[in-house]
């Protein structure tokens, strides 16, 4: 069910389940990296105007689709000048993001030891994605943060993931690169 008419949600959805029915994970963020770069450039989707609205005090997560048939959900996020997340994982689902407006920077994390609550991270990677590029993320390789990088511009992403995104796990500092374990609730913003 389309939460919101758009122009062009039909060709969206369209792809995404072209690229889903592959089965094959890499074969499906492989097709959904380059479905999300083509549709973001050519601008033959739209994104409802309530996506490039701030939430605040926190960034914006509006769910634009679910699949009954795939399970997928298409999420869009909303992030106000230098909003961003803690190194959190994906709860083992796989998951291609886009930026559809703005600039967001990307930092990878490979988790190099765990003792019980308790995870030892190395970042492996930092990027600035903008408008048209795309990036997966597939477990165990999940885990990452993202922040908008500007003090003035919203920043518009658009996630796909091959389930529900409810909750995750984040990571708070502790020392030596050594991080904290605990949960999160998701939730979802109005879409208007």
């Amino acid at each position: 069910m389309i939460a919101l008419e758009f122009p062009g949600a039909h060709k969206l959805i369209d792809a995404v389940d072209a690229a889903v029915a592959k089965g094959d994970t890499p074969a499906i963020t492989d097709a959904l990296r380059k479905t999300l770069c083509q549709l973001i450039r050519s601008q033959e989707v739209k994104l409802p105007d309530c996506v490039f609205e701030a939430a605040g005090d926190h960034y914006a997560r509006r769910e634009l689709y679910r699949s009954e048939e795939f399970g997928y959900s298409v999420v869009a996020m909303t992030w106000g000048p230098g909003q961003g997340t803690a190194i959190h994982d994906h709860d083992g689902m796989w998951c291609v993001e886009g930026v559809w407006n703005g600039a967001l920077e990307i930092t990878q994390y490979e988790l190099l030891e765990k003792q019980d609550t308790r995870f030892h991270f190395r970042p492996v990677g930092t990027m600035e994605a903008g408008p048209g590029s795309a990036g997966s993320l597939i477990p165990p390789h999940e885990y990452h943060t993202i922040r908008n990088i500007s003090t003035d511009d919203i920043a518009v992403s658009l996630h796909i993931y091959s389930g529900r995104m409810t909750h995750c796990a984040v990571f708070s500092p502790l020392a030596d690169s050594w991080y904290e374990r605990g949960e999160r609730q998701l939730g979802l913003d109005r879409v208007h």
